[in-house]
């Protein structure tokens, strides 16, 4: 097959859908869901910040989710609105290796990060008495330093392996963003080897970080399950129901797109899910964690009544 100059090439981004209407109901969708992401992450980040009783390795860590969340939305959802909308929908090569970086990197920090958070449910309710020495502040920034770090490097593997490949004629990306598997099925040479290191960093990232997550949660479970109030049980599972709802949705649709590279999978299908984890769940988790945590919500209404008073006070003082 003829190939294309690889260093001097554009690569073309695929949009929403061809006819006008139903672009301008993607594009306003979007919009509408980044804008959440930003100020629902932005506000859980605000609100942790301001009241010190949230001051705890649990916050800490949630707090580094809001950040990555932030980030993995922003590094697929403004080119995917601009290029509803732009008639150029083009990427250059370079554009391209930096967002599938930074979206790879950010996406396997937040599998750490929630394998982490995981350990800390398991610290506070199966080890009580010993929480402040194992989850220790040098301890949370060791963890999520690891996290970030080794998350990086992987990466920075990834998208170099992916762009020594040779592509065949075509430059379209059957994608709405810059990510491995579409570049694979792109590619004119022979994939094995690299769709074997996917999923062998993909096992180690993903499948350990839920590994672990899995048997935090087993000894979590034995652990409620001995205690007899039921109150206590029920305050047990309070602390750890947000999380396992975001452990679900998050693991679940990477586990299906990146263990399904050589299946006959619809390339739709596959879009969509990508979506879903880029998209949809940065928006989602931090709603998870507010909607069902009482000291966030008290913080929040606490500072939103004050502002109302505090502008009341100075409207007031202005008339007279």
């Amino acid at each position: 097959m003829e190939q294309f100059n690889q260093s001097s090439s554009r690569f073309i981004l695929l949009s929403f859908s061809n006819i006008p209407y139903l672009e301008v109901i993607g594009f306003m969708t979007f919009l509408v869901m980044y804008f959440i992401t930003l100020l629902a992450n932005l506000l859980l980040i605000i609100v942790v910040r301001l009241n010190p009783k949230l001051h705890t390795p649990m916050y800490f860590f949630l707090v580094n989710l809001s950040f990555i969340d932030i980030c993995f939305s922003t590094t697929v959802v403004p080119k995917l609105l601009y290029n509803t909308l732009a008639k150029d929908r083009s990427i250059s090569l370079l554009e391209c290796a930096v967002q599938m970086q930074f979206h790879l990197a950010f996406g396997s920090t937040e599998c750490f990060i929630l394998a982490v958070m995981a350990y800390d449910r398991f610290a506070a309710i199966c080890r009580p008495l010993h929480y402040n020495t194992i989850m220790s502040w040098k301890t949370c920034i060791n963890l999520a330093a690891v996290s970030w770090i080794s998350s990086f490097i992987n990466s920075i593997f990834q998208v170099i392996y992916t762009f020594q490949m040779s592509f065949c004629h075509t430059h379209h990306v059957n994608h709405f963003f810059c990510e491995v598997p579409p570049f694979l099925k792109m590619s004119c040479s022979d994939t094995w080897l690299h769709e074997v290191s996917l999923c062998i960093a993909a096992g180690i990232i993903v499948s350990l970080s839920f590994l672990l997550i899995l048997i935090s949660y087993i000894h979590i479970l034995s652990t409620i399950l001995r205690i007899r109030s039921s109150s206590g049980r029920y305050k047990a599972l309070s602390t750890c129901a947000s999380h396992v709802i975001v452990v679900t949705f998050f693991y679940g649709t990477i586990m299906i797109l990146y263990f399904r590279l050589r299946s006959r999978s619809s390339p739709d299908i596959d879009k969509s899910i990508s979506m879903l984890y880029s998209a949809v769940t940065p928006m989602l988790n931090p709603i998870i964690y507010s909607v069902r945590n009482k000291d966030v919500k008290d913080t929040v209404r606490k500072t939103l009544v004050k502002e109302v008073l505090q502008s009341k006070i100075m409207v007031i003082s202005q008339l007279n």
